[in-house]
């Protein structure tokens, strides 16, 4: 069979392109040419549950012709589901580059449409204030995404690329976590408003000098291979003195920064507004990136009544959030309704073991050997160092191996995963300062990274940045309606 050359040429376009616009243009030529296109306009598939998605489409279609806002208040209250006849399947999302059944899609551009609909329009017996609880209502049961940064050393500047592609496309979650340097980047992220991002992604805007070897002998004493007086500057200089509440109130965001215990009886904690709310987020930031044996555990700080920074915890030391929770979807999940997760993970013992979600029907034999590989190194390594942490002394490789434990057993990737494709050059520069230019080179390519999973995350996410849209906008409309009341009443009426 002959190949088509254009096939070749826009997947060079692909390769090369330096904006969403750039690649999703070839994306499309590419779905074209190879029966993509077919493929999404038609809506049967036993990938989904297409016939309930097509009835609730007509429904939704029905009662807004027909203004009954009664039943499409209901039809959205109890039929909105996430993943709803199981649209979010990602093999759905692996057959074309750009979209997925015309379907899908027009069905949450529907429901959308209807919410917006809902929000923004007088209703006959749907005040204000019952619109607001409604839709407060429907988000916490339909939930919301979150975006989890992973850590990695300077290989995390490939995370400003993801949030940049998110944030372009208006799919940026409201809830971000992070640990290590992804704790840094979600604080810088955390207290930036969506009108300073595009600042924010500036390299020259940050102070980028955040390493400073001490040696060995500093290593050996306690003190770490690394200076944390100077982390620490990099840090207060990029975050400020924010507490996670006072981020909060900035941005509209929700910071989350996992951090590891030291000592004995200790758990790992999750810092953010709801838990921690008057925490400085630098401090936080700086214990989750406090690797052992790099930096020394951190004392975290918060503010006083009267503005002052004071210890938080003072007998208490943190390390490093990714050496026991990484990626904290579980406690996520309780704190915020979260339904989905996009992880970006950067943790160079971690990418090499990644598998897409949704390529399953793909792989072939010849993949096999290192399938099996993969599953057995990380089988066999979580039962060595489970064996050593309860059964080995000194106390120190005891408290080693329960690290290593941790790391192994831990889940590393989320409903989708953005990872980078690394190579030797990249591992040059984990532990050195990076340069604007590099960090430049990493947000591209975790732009480029991202792109190819636009169409699923929109799928996932647009419903519930809607409903967030929605809550926001009438919570606005109920502040304006109860000021007006106040002043009416205020005001003596006139003869």
């Amino acid at each position: 069979m002959i190949k088509d050359p254009r096939i070749t040429r826009f997947r060079k376009m692909l390769a090369q392109a330096t904006n969403y616009e750039q690649w999703k243009a070839a994306a499309l030529e590419l779905d074209f040419l190879e029966g993509n296109a077919e493929w999404k306009e038609d809506f049967a598939s036993d990938l989904y549950h297409y016939e309930l998605i097509y009835d609730r489409l007509s429904n939704l279609k029905q009662y807004r012709q027909q203004n009954d806002f009664e039943r499409l208040k209901r039809a959205l209250r109890e039929g909105l589901h996430h993943d709803l006849g199981n649209m979010g399947n990602p093999a759905l999302y692996t057959r074309s580059r750009v979209g997925t059944k015309h379907l899908i899609e027009e069905y949450i551009t529907q429901v959308c449409e209807s919410l917006d609909y809902l929000c923004d329009h007088p209703v006959p017996g749907f005040p204000v204030y019952d619109k607001l609880q409604f839709f407060r209502d429907t988000l916490t049961s339909y939930g919301r995404p979150t975006l989890l940064l992973s850590g990695g050393a300077s290989l995390g500047m490939f995370h400003f690329g993801v949030i940049k592609a998110l944030w372009e496309k208006g799919l940026l979650p409201q809830v971000i976590a992070g640990s290590s340097i992804g704790a840094i980047i979600a604080g810088i992220l955390g207290v930036h408003t969506d009108a300073e991002i595009p600042e924010m992604l500036v390299p020259e805007s940050h102070n980028l000098k955040a390493w400073k070897w001490r040696g060995l002998l500093s290593a050996m004493r306690g003190t770490g291979l690394m200076d944390q007086d100077t982390l620490r500057r990099c840090l207060r200089e990029n975050i400020g003195d924010y507490t996670f509440e006072e981020a909060y109130q900035r941005t509209g965001r929700s910071i989350n920064i996992s951090v590891s215990p030291v000592q004995a009886h200790q758990k790992a904690r999750l810092l953010c507004g709801y838990t921690s709310p008057y925490l400085l987020v630098w401090s936080a930031a700086l214990a989750s990136a406090a690797v052992p044996g790099i930096f020394p555990p951190v004392t975290l700080m918060k503010k006083d009544l009267n503005g002052n920074s004071l210890p938080y915890m003072p007998r208490l030391k943190f390390v490093d959030g990714s050496v026991v929770s990484d990626l904290p979807i579980e406690r996520l999940m309780h704190l915020y309704d979260v339904n989905f997760t996009i992880v970006s993970q950067t943790n160079p013992h971690v990418v090499p073991f990644l598998t897409d979600r949704g390529q399953d029907e793909k792989l072939s034999l010849t993949n096999l050997p290192s399938h099996l590989l993969k599953s057995e190194v990380q089988f066999h390594g979580q039962g060595v160092f489970d064996y050593l942490r309860k059964r080995v002394r000194p106390e120190i490789l005891r408290q080693l191996s329960g690290q290593m434990y941790t790391i192994m057993a831990q889940r590393y990737s989320g409903d989708v995963t953005i990872a980078p494709n690394y190579s030797l050059r990249h591992f040059r520069r984990m532990l050195a300062n990076p340069s604007p230019e590099y960090v430049r080179e990493m947000i591209l390519e975790g732009e480029r990274a991202t792109w190819p999973k636009i169409s699923m995350i929109r799928s996932h996410a647009r419903i519930s940045k809607t409903l967030e849209r929605c809550v926001r906008r009438l919570k606005q409309q109920n502040r304006r309606a109860a000021e007006l009341k106040l002043v009416s009443g205020d005001t003596p009426a006139r003869p």
